[in-house]
């Protein structure tokens, strides 16, 4: 009997050796696909770069990252969607400037954005671009200032949504400038251009990889870019705060996870789009879209995305403008 128990906890103690050396769950991951949640339609700015992100982070993790475009609300219902998942590393969000407006411009939402998610990683920062139709009889900032305010509330721009930067840039514009214009919300700034071109909507202050091709194709006039300086990528564009002085508004766009994913995770998804951040090839690429890579630690990604969320609040309070 005592030798039946003495094996017994010999073997106990083996398995729980054997428990004890196993890697982590995570150790492996991504050992499925994993599907990246885009608050915006396809062919926009933020589909763009979450494609090109995708498809890198797919060919060197040797899983497929599927990007899922979930447009509405902002990008809210996207966000919505990946805080509701399950915290294992295999549902992410593009994040961008609109889940740092969103946290003060909607007043039910159903989560908080800081408290639920973890940052990840970030990608890149981006200006806006003023674009308008080549219909306006306008080729200057100024100019289009005096247009406006000899058409009061005459003049639409197009946004991708409530609560974007794309919006909010306008919103800051109206205040700074006193123009009176109309606020047309779509559901993605590629759905807009159609009508920003037949000029049935006037402008939009775009994120620049899209405003950027739809210029250099010639179909809108490009004024200015959103930044405090002009971006080095398109130097021949002036910033808006040349006329305007103080306007400003430089995007970000990164990674974050749901609330509770495991560090190990996020360590390793941080790391690969450091390391796709290196890549000549895809810094090119960005580089098309406008973007300057912007590589930083998880917790970097963090600060950036607070401190953003606390300078959108004040932008908000200041336009006062609010979505129920």
């Amino acid at each position: 009997m005592l030798r039946i128990l003495r094996n017994y906890v010999f073997g106990l103690v083996f398995l729980l050796s054997l428990f004890s050396a196993a890697p982590p769950a995570s150790a492996a991951y991504p050992d499925r696909p994993v599907h990246w949640m885009i608050g915006f339609a396809a062919g926009g700015p933020v589909d763009i770069v979450a494609r090109i992100m995708a498809q890198w982070l797919s060919n060197h993790l040797g899983q497929q990252f599927i990007v899922e475009n979930r447009a509405g609300s902002g990008g809210n219902i996207a966000a919505a969607a990946a805080i509701n998942a399950a915290p294992d590393g295999y549902t992410l969000l593009f994040v961008a400037p609109n889940n740092a407006i969103s946290t003060s411009l909607y007043k039910k939402l159903p989560y908080d954005f800081l408290r639920d998610t973890v940052p990840v990683a970030s990608i890149m920062q981006l200006t806006n671009m003023l674009v308008v139709s080549n219909a306006m009889p306008v080729k200057t900032v100024q100019e289009f200032i005096d247009y406006c305010k000899a058409n009061p509330g005459k003049i639409s721009f197009a946004s991708s949504g409530n609560g974007t930067s794309v919006h909010m840039s306008a919103e800051l514009f109206k205040v700074m400038t006193k123009c009176d214009m109309v606020h047309v919300p779509y559901r993605g700034s590629a759905i807009a251009f159609p009508d920003i071109i037949s000029n049935k909507v006037q402008l939009i202050f775009d994120n620049l990889p899209s405003a950027l091709e739809q210029a250099k194709g010639g179909n809108v006039r490009a004024l200015g870019v959103t930044s405090p300086q002009r971006w080095p990528i398109v130097p021949d564009v002036p910033a808006i705060a040349e006329t305007v002085p103080g306007f400003e508004s430089v995007g970000f766009y990164g990674i974050s996870a749901p609330k509770g994913t495991p560090p190990d995770v996020v360590e390793i998804l941080n790391k690969a789009v450091g390391e796709a951040l290196k890549d000549p090839k895809l810094v090119a690429r960005l580089a098309e879209t406008g973007g300057i890579p912007k590589p930083m630690t998880p917790a970097e990604f963090g600060k950036l995305v607070a401190d953003e969320t606390e300078k959108w609040r004040k932008v908000v309070e200041f336009a006062g403008v609010s979505v129920d």
